[in-house]
């Protein structure tokens, strides 16, 4: 149950706050305030909205994301690439991604999230403070571990060309296995997918036979196998179209 909430004004004070016993961080409130989970264990709630933290820039040849830009905001800028864009906007609907922010996406981690495994394969790192400073993590890094602190940038790669691949039960659904594959300026071919393991991941095409997901009432083990194999081809085939 909520028992105190707080609105800091520097990110000093919310990493002072965050110290505290049942403190959780609330950026657009869309992933934490409908879990029963985090009713049942936050007793207070560190607001990061009085923090700013809601710009993008080009810092040389990365772009920089803040933490509190809005999946509006993404979908906005000209700045962000358009395969990303795109996710962003398949995120969530309209009056959601309003309020939804990039380090709360990052922070929820979910499995069938589109837009993180865009942001795999633009090489996405997630900046972490806490009481002793600012730590860069690789995305994927983050994903799996969860540093400790508050986010507050994701840097991404620039340049390249993208292609995405999905199932799902209905075109407007959220895809049963995504693929979304990015052939870097180097020529580097990168590949992400939702679907197949507890977070997205970003896996070697070439490695697809170490997959080995859950099933569910959408489809089986297997089933997902097959469609993350044939996904994926779709996706680097489509960087060549």
């Amino acid at each position: 149950m909520i028992e105190t909430y707080h609105r800091p004004a520097t990110l000093d004070e919310a990493i002072s706050l965050l110290g505290a016993e049942g403190a959780t961080v609330l950026g657009g409130g869309t992933s934490l305030v409908p879990s029963r989970a985090s009713a049942d264990t936050a007793t207070a709630l560190i607001d990061l909205q009085g923090l700013g933290l809601n710009e993008i820039e080009l810092d040389a040849d990365r772009i920089v994301i803040e933490a509190m830009v809005t999946l509006r905001g993404l979908v906005d800028s000209d700045l962000v690439p358009a395969m990303l864009r795109d996710l962003a906007r398949r995120e969530a609907p309209n009056t959601i991604r309003n309020a939804a922010t990039i380090g709360g996406a990052v922070a929820t981690g979910d499995a069938e999230s589109e837009l993180l495994a865009g942001l795999l394969v633009f090489q996405a790192e997630v900046a972490v403070a806490d009481s002793d400073g600012e730590a860069w993590h690789s995305l994927g890094d983050y994903l799996r571990e969860s540093a400790i602190g508050i986010i507050t940038r994701i840097a991404i790669s620039a340049g390249g060309t993208t292609h995405a691949a999905r199932t799902g039960r209905t075109p407007a659904d959220r895809p049963i296995v995504m693929a979304v594959a990015r052939r870097t300026d180097d020529g580097d071919i990168l590949l992400a997918l939702t679907g197949v393991s507890a977070v997205p991941i970003a896996i070697d095409p070439s490695a697809l036979d170490v997959l080995d997901p859950s099933g569910d009432f959408r489809g089986t083990a297997e089933y997902r196998i097959h469609l993350a194999r044939t996904l994926a081809g779709r996706a680097v085939a489509g960087l060549d179209a």
